[in-house]
């Protein structure tokens, strides 16, 4: 899901918040060793690599990536040096929104493959020491789940407590509340007279998690897949599932729909229901979880996060993701500052006490790392480099997604025909069809902001659709193959993807960047970007020149008894306290 989804919509005019398991003996098992940030875990050290299956390797030429093409770049994941992989989703669906309709948990899409191929997989990871953690769907199923086809057979089915059914209210829907995806957020059953709920596509169908039915039917689900070997779960919206009771009007004077988000985000027993799944499944295995939380503030994710609460492991907060988001929602884009993206960087960093961080740029649901906060243009290689620097020296676990280890870009297709994404479909169709804006604004906005533009395929090479697929692909390749590919990127010594190994490898050598204190250094710099990991006597410092412009920059502290250890140019002025940074330049220097 989007994690963007909030605010009201310029482009819309509505209210959006937009087998048993063992341990491979390649996989380490928590340490339990104590460190200046409580107690050594694997997932704190964790790099991890999300891979959305339909665009990362078709195996057999129909144009859809699967897990067999997965399977064959396995050797590809371990030389980059990750060692946990997110896989979105791959279970059976009618791919209303790219599988996160679930129709069937416990089997896998037919586009994907088998479930054999599933355990191939996960064996392949497990041998090469990757663990392997998997989207987890449980705010709302398909229309097409068993569950729901038994609830909407009949109003005394016994599964109709399973999701959210009211009648309408004078003659319309039960509440004001708009879908994610633009218009109502209930859709009308013809067979029972009774409407049902579903913030995201009326394919997606809101549990009652109330029902502790529901919920004891998602943990057997979980365990399931869990004794199968899984290592873990990312956890998709998971603070949309609590809604309060009433599920009342957003008050306002404003006509149409809007978002009601007050009313189910960070719901009134979604700390209870996490605690209860913890107690009964988490707590049970040796995992990592990680949990979509759409709107958290800095308080909430204490809450979700902090050990002795028995929770999560971590959240993915979205504050950083829309720093550019406008005043009237996603789809419009405004400047950004560095002191202000450092702000939101070094609240998080510090604030979470006894919770954990989770670190990421971009993802399946937003635009392209290098696209949005570096230089997709004559830059490109060395802000994606300095970004990386960003990514895999911060305090939490790295996720980075597929493709931003080769720096590839947004995409500008010419035409709406182009694009696949339900989100984009829907608000092109209201923005041009119900309010009339110029199909030119509505596009520039889609080539910012459009979740396809993370959704391209993989470039692995520069042979036809980047060596993706030789079919035709289910949605078109950036033109940029051609230049942008793993195949010329393993030629390159220099390549951002070489760049990537060796901070990947940096990290997992050096404690300070995964448990050392974070200090933010001249926070008021609208240009360069410093810090400080400190873990006991070791330190380093961290310095990123965010700008296009050559910035000569005296850091406060001396550094000229210090080792250059990496950087994204080549360095000559080793230890001198006067920094001559070029565009885009990152180093990383040890104090001594």
């Amino acid at each position: 899901m989007d994690g963007m989804i909030q605010g009201k919509n310029i482009l819309n005019g509505k209210n959006v918040t937009g087998q048993e398991k063992t341990e491979d003996k390649n996989i380490q098992k928590s340490s339990g060793e104590k460190c200046f940030s409580g107690e050594r875990k694997w997932w704190k050290e964790a790099i991890v690599y999300q891979i959305y299956p339909r665009s990362f390797k078709d195996s057999n030429d129909d144009g859809i990536g699967d897990l067999k093409g997965i399977i064959s770049r396995l050797d590809y994941l371990q030389e980059l040096g990750i060692n946990v992989v997110w896989l979105s989703p791959v279970y059976k669906s009618p791919n209303d929104d790219n599988g996160y309709d679930v129709s069937d948990y416990c089997d896998i899409m037919d586009e994907f493959g088998t479930l054999e191929d599933w355990e191939q997989l996960r064996d392949g990871l497990h041998k090469r020491g990757i663990r392997l953690i998997m989207d987890l769907v449980v705010n709302h199923t398909s229309d097409e789940h068993q569950w729901f086809i038994e609830s909407r057979s009949s109003v005394d089915s016994p599964y109709r407590d399973y999701y959210f059914w009211r009648d309408g209210k004078n003659g319309r829907e039960p509440n004001n509340w708009c879908s994610a995806f633009g218009g109502s957020a209930w859709e009308y059953d013809e067979n029972t007279k009774q409407y049902y709920l579903h913030i995201f596509s009326k394919k997606q169908v809101d549990l009652r998690w109330d029902n502790p039915k529901v919920r004891q039917d998602v943990y057997k689900m979980m365990k399931w897949w869990l004794d199968k070997g899984v290592d873990g779960f990312r956890m998709d919206v998971i603070n949309y599932t609590s809604k309060v009771d009433e599920l009342p009007d957003v008050k306002t004077d404003e006509p149409g729909y809007h978002w009601g988000g007050e009313y189910f985000v960070n719901g009134p027993r979604v700390h209870e229901y996490l605690q209860e799944m913890n107690r009964e499944v988490l707590s049970k295995y040796d995992i990592m979880t990680v949990g979509e939380t759409p709107n958290v503030t800095l308080e909430d994710a204490k809450l979700f996060t902090d050990e002795d609460r028995k929770e999560l492991n971590m959240v993915f907060q979205f504050e950083i993701m829309d720093l550019d988001v406008g005043p009237e929602g996603k789809w419009q884009t405004v400047p950004w500052t560095l002191p202000e993206f450092k702000r939101i960087i070094t609240k998080w960093q510090k604030g979470l006490g006894n919770g954990w961080n989770s670190i990421f740029f971009g993802s399946h649901d937003a635009p392209r790392m290098v696209s949005r906060f570096g230089n997709d243009g004559i830059y490109r290689v060395e802000s994606a480099k300095m970004l990386a620097t960003l990514l895999l020296t911060l305090k939490g676990t790295p996720y980075i997604y597929q493709g931003d280890e080769i720096g590839m870009t947004n995409v500008r297709f010419p035409v709406i025909d182009d694009y696949r994404d339900i989100e984009i479909l829907n608000m092109y169709r209201e923005a041009v069809y119900e309010r009339n804006l110029p199909v030119d604004q509505v596009m520039q906005a889609i080539h910012l902001k459009g979740r396809d533009n993370a959704r391209t395929p993989m470039q692995w090479d520069d042979s036809k659709h980047g060596g993706f697929t030789k079919g035709e692909p289910w949605i078109k390749v950036n033109p940029n193959y051609k230049t942008i590919n793993v195949k010329e990127a393993m030629k390159d010594p220099e390549s951002i993807l070489h760049y990537y190994k060796r901070l990947i490898k940096l990290r997992k050598d050096t404690l300070a960047f995964v448990y050392g204190d974070y200090d933010i250094i001249d926070e008021d710099n609208g240009d360069i970007f410093a810090y400080k990991r400190t873990y006991g006597n070791e330190k380093y410092i961290v310095v990123l020149n965010f700008s296009d412009k050559n910035i000569k920059y005296t850091l406060p502290e001396k550094i000229s008894c210090s080792e250059f250890v990496e950087g994204n140019y080549k360095v000559d002025d080793k230890g001198t306290d006067l920094l001559e940074l070029r565009p885009y330049e990152a180093r990383i220097y040890k104090i001594l």
